[in-house]
Order: C-alpha cells, then structure tokens, then sequence
C-alpha cells in the first residue's frame, strides 16, 4: 500500500479547541511538512462583541487546559475576553497565515502557534490587525526573511489580491467539510493510497504520538 500521506487540517486560528490540537499539529508539521495543508474554515472571521462568546469560550478553555494542559492564562481571560467594547474576528489571523504561505507554506503552521501562544499565554489581542502584523514580522524574522513590519499591515488591511486569495482558501475549506460530512472543527484529514479519512478530536487532543498511531505511522 502506497504510505505517501497527505494532510489537511481544517481549523480557525481564534478557535480553542484548535489550539488544543496544537501539540498534535505540531508533531505532524515536523514529520510531515511538506505534505501538510492547512485550511482555515472561517469560522470566526465575521467581526463581533468577544463578549458574546466570553463566558462560554471560559468554560471550554478550562476544559480544554484540563484535558490537554494547553494554558489559558488570566492575562487572556482579562486582558483579551473581558476587554471593555473588545471585537472578535480572526481575519487578520487568516490573512496573515495566507499571506506567510505565499512565501512558504512551512511558516503557516509557524504563525498558527506563535499567533496562539501570543493571544492564549501572552495575552495579546489577535483580533487587531496590527498585533498580528507584529506576529506575523516576528515569524518571519525568526525564518530569515526581511519583510516590513509595516508593510505587513498594509497588507492585512488594504491588499485586495490577499483578501480574495483569503476568502477562496477559506471556501476551499467550507466545501472540503461539506464533502465529507464532517461537522465542527479542528479536523485533520488524511489522504494516502488506502482512501481518506478523519482523525477524531479526542486522538488529536492526545498529541502527536497517538495520531501518528491513528494512521499506522510510526512515531
């Protein structure tokens, strides 16, 4: 049987159960790189008050912290979910991630995590466009890239071409979901001479060992 795999990972970059799959991702981009895609479903790119969802994105953090041991830290919990006239919305996130990939597709899991690490432990707010260029120019300084942090900005808020390559990536990803039925996100879909299936959300909560193990990959 063919053992040549090919990954999607469906997800949204403000979504919590996305980052306590981060672990499992992770595992899967260092031994898989280069046959990882990763598809934003758009989930929470329509802008709205973080106080709609703050009470019941609490109760799924803490669950997800003791389930995975992913921190949430009060800085977060304050700074970001309970911020007086806060906005949500993860488009600049996934223009950003989009905009990294058309450099190299290796740095949108590289952003995915630093973007997480910065709203969930540094409490940042990622919903604003200018802390995510600040993410985005650190990841790409981190890979040897001179880009302008400016620049960036302008990019995520202005460029045209980016805002259509975003939403057709994010469409990509809503059709994919349809096709196969699948409901809820993150999901990690895998591709190999065997047909195509799902890794289920408990497993990808496990960490990268146990899904490697889900598809016969040795760890």
């Amino acid at each position: 049987m063919d053992r040549t795999y090919r990954f999607t990972y469906l997800f949204d970059p403000l979504c919590g159960w996305c980052y306590a799959a981060a672990p499992a991702l992770e595992r899967i981009a260092e031994r898989h790189g280069d046959s990882l895609r990763l598809m934003p479903t758009g989930l929470f790119t329509e802008l709205r008050p973080v106080a709609t969802i703050a009470d019941h994105a609490r109760a799924n953090d803490d669950r997800i912290q003791e389930l995975t041991g992913q921190p949430f830290t009060n800085d977060y919990h304050q700074g970001v979910m309970r911020a007086p006239g806060g906005l949500l919305s993860s488009l600049p996130l996934t223009r950003a991630l989009v905009a990294l990939g058309q450099i190299n597709p290796a740095l949108e899991p590289r952003f995915l995590h630093e973007a997480q690490t910065a709203r969930y432990v540094e409490g940042r707010d990622t919903s604003h466009a200018e802390v995510v260029a600040g993410v985005a120019h650190r990841v790409a300084q981190a890979a040897g890239l001179k880009i302008n942090e400016g620049d960036l900005l302008v990019r995520l808020t202005e460029d045209q071409h980016l805002a259509a390559e975003t939403d057709s990536r994010i469409l990509e990803g809503r059709k994919m979901m349809e096709m196969l039925g699948l409901r809820g996100i993150p999901q990690l879909v895998v591709t190999d001479g065997g047909g195509t299936r799902t890794v289920d959300s408990q497993t990808l909560y496990a960490g990268g060992d146990a899904v490697l193990g889900a598809f016969g990959d040795a760890a």
